[in-house]
């Protein structure tokens, strides 16, 4: 059986590293990350050989460390649909891994809205969330636009999708993902694609779908077939940035001049590991990236939910946290389900320390 799990990890990993034997959506050719019949990053990625791979697949089997998983249950403050529309605007609930709900002007947006039991193709096999969401779907209040960063298994859900299609007014989406979604039944018309520096307003709320390093697919046949981002998401005089995944890269600095300062930055800090640098970002990356795009507050996502590394689960949270108190640089670490104040943000508690 954990030959198994670990096999279906790793085809959520390397996905992740190697790209369902799936049709590759169609493209407008005319986007500048378009080459040759895939999406590619301006600087080239390590592109891992089988003997690579084959230490990698031994790493999750047989050589797992200890820890990744935690060993107790973690602090979850559940949610009700009244609490969540009681909640002034400006306000972030932090869901799991890289879900959040924001509300704005009013409305409600949700990032890489995953709510099912595993980040995997199959539910009886995969990455098992560490906490249940601290809301369901069905008591979620309708939701303006949901948010997608890119089409990995721990960022697109499909059985989220399929819940939200009915609640949800807008789907903004790099380019080719969006397709992907109607493909799964949502109208075309709620759908809304973009490629790098692209961005679209709805109710006031300006989103736009800026440059990230990293790499899409969802099985063994569409490596690189949509194209993945990060987003600016600006309200009155509010900037919030979200990174979706991505390695460092000199695009931090662009965003930043551009768009930047931002109140908050909601930075991946988690799944990293020295055998995949260039698509995920080490601890002290995340604080250069942040550094470069001009932050006030960082918020550390992409952890806490999901096994996905060779590190202990709680090591993502000790080391930015470590480096942003050298640095003197302001973050906060909400619990799941906690409301945060965008507006004026608070570190909140280090909850995860004493946890095993």
């Amino acid at each position: 059986m954990r030959i198994l799990f670990t096999a279906v990890l790793l085809g959520v990993l390397l996905t992740m590293a190697y790209p369902t034997l799936a049709s590759t959506p169609s493209v407008p050719e005319a986007s500048p990350q378009f080459h040759d019949g895939k999406f590619r990053n301006p600087v080239p990625m390590h592109e891992h050989s089988l003997g690579e791979m084959a230490r990698l697949w031994w790493s999750f089997t047989f050589d797992k460390p200890s820890g990744t998983v935690p060993a107790q249950p973690i602090p979850v403050r559940p949610l009700t649909r009244e609490a969540v529309l009681a909640a002034p605007d400006n306000t972030l609930f932090r869901l799991g891994h890289s879900t959040m709900l924001i509300k704005l002007g009013g409305n409600f947006y949700l990032t890489d809205p995953v709510f099912s039991q595993r980040a995997s193709p199959v539910q009886w096999a995969g990455p098992a969330r560490f906490h249940a969401p601290p809301i369901s779907i069905d008591e979620l209040p309708p939701i303006r636009a949901v948010i997608l960063s890119h089409d990995h298994y721990d960022h697109l859900d499909h059985a989220a999708i399929m819940a939200l299609n009915a609640k949800t007014a807008v789907f903004l989406t790099p380019l080719g993902v969006g397709e992907r979604l109607v493909k799964w039944g949502v109208d075309a018309a709620k759908v809304r694609q973009f490629d790098w520096w692209q961005g679209t307003e709805v109710d006031g709320v300006r989103l736009v779908a800026t440059p990230a390093q990293h790499f899409s697919g969802r099985g063994l046949g569409d490596r690189n077939s949509t194209l993945w981002a990060s987003w600016v998401i600006l309200h009155k005089d509010l900037r919030v940035f979200f990174s979706g995944d991505t390695g460092y890269f000199k695009g931090f600095k662009d965003i930043g001049e551009k768009y930047g300062p931002f109140d908050v930055a909601l930075l991946e800090t988690g799944a990293y590991d020295k055998q995949w640098p260039d698509v995920h970002m080490q601890p002290e990356e995340t604080l250069q990236a942040f550094l470069d795009l001009k932050g006030e507050w960082l918020v550390p996502v992409h952890n806490g939910t999901f096994d996905l590394g060779l590190h202990r689960w709680q090591e993502p949270f000790d080391r930015i946290t470590a480096l942003a108190e050298a640095r003197g640089v302001r973050m906060a670490t909400p619990e799941m389900g906690e409301a945060l104040d965008l507006a004026q943000p608070q570190p909140g508690r280090r909850w995860w320390r004493g946890l095993e």
